[in-house]
């Protein structure tokens, strides 16, 4: 794939991927199917295995990255690796069930490159487990668990529902600890939650272009996840600001 340009101090480099995958940079780049094409959710199980793939790198590399971080948080991690790995199978599973080859598609790893170039845990934590896992949340339940159910593909949603219950988790922990990492980091953890926030929003800009996608707010999940009402009311007004803004 072409190189857009994406600038180094919004992404990081991309992990590695053996031959069999095509990097692609941002999302017009990936194979975007039309609704009705028979490939389009075969692509999106090999898609969202590379996400999966994504998950367990990143987590993997917050252990790296942050050893001094306590040992709580670290094993919340280490569990994290674990989930991914485990949905990494899954995804791998039903792609091939529908007889899918693992590098048939292109793969984009957004997530990861955006991660690695925010320097701080607590900006980490922010961006990947409270906004894209959050956003994570939202989409299965309201997009893919129910549709997957309602339509007799049982592996599917036992898939999501595995899926989701873990991502809650995920959530969970990160809404617990960015509020005890501020406590030990003073006034520099807003600063650090800061730059990490304008990052991930500067570079989702670039990889999604005009492709970005919102899903309703799953409220009692989020709940469950640990946000507060006010938060799930601010994510619920972001939604329907950005739901507005694409139909203009």
């Amino acid at each position: 794939m072409s190189d857009p340009g994406l600038e180094a101090a919004l992404f990081g480099e991309n992990p590695a991927r053996d031959a069999r995958f095509t990097v692609a940079n941002v999302h017009a780049e990936t194979a975007n199917f039309p609704p009705g094409d028979p490939r389009r959710a075969i692509e999106f199980l090999h898609r969202q295995m590379n996400e999966e793939i994504n998950g367990l790198e990143i987590s993997a590399r917050n252990l790296a990255d942050f050893p001094d971080a306590p040992w709580e948080l670290r094993m919340a991690m280490a569990r994290q690796c674990s989930d991914e790995a485990r949905h990494v199978a899954m995804f791998r599973r039903c792609f091939q069930d529908r007889g899918g080859r693992v590098g048939e598609y292109p793969v984009l790893n957004f997530q990861y490159r955006i991660i690695t170039r925010i320097d701080s845990l607590i900006g980490r934590l922010a961006v990947q487990n409270r906004s894209f896992e959050a956003a994570g949340i939202d989409a299965i339940q309201q997009e893919i668990f129910s549709p997957s159910r309602e339509s007799g593909e049982t592996d599917l949603a036992e898939l999501f529902d595995a899926q989701l219950a873990d991502e809650v988790q995920h959530v969970r922990y990160a809404n617990m600890w960015i509020p005890r990492l501020k406590d030990r980091a003073g006034p520099r953890a807003l600063l650090d939650l800061a730059r990490a926030v304008a990052i991930a929003h500067e570079a989702l800009r670039v990889v999604a272009g005009e492709a970005a996608t919102v899903f309703p707010v799953a409220e009692d999940l989020r709940r469950e996840a640990g946000f507060t009402d006010a938060e799930i009311d601010a994510a619920r007004a972001l939604i329907a600001e950005l739901g507005a803004a694409a139909t203009r």
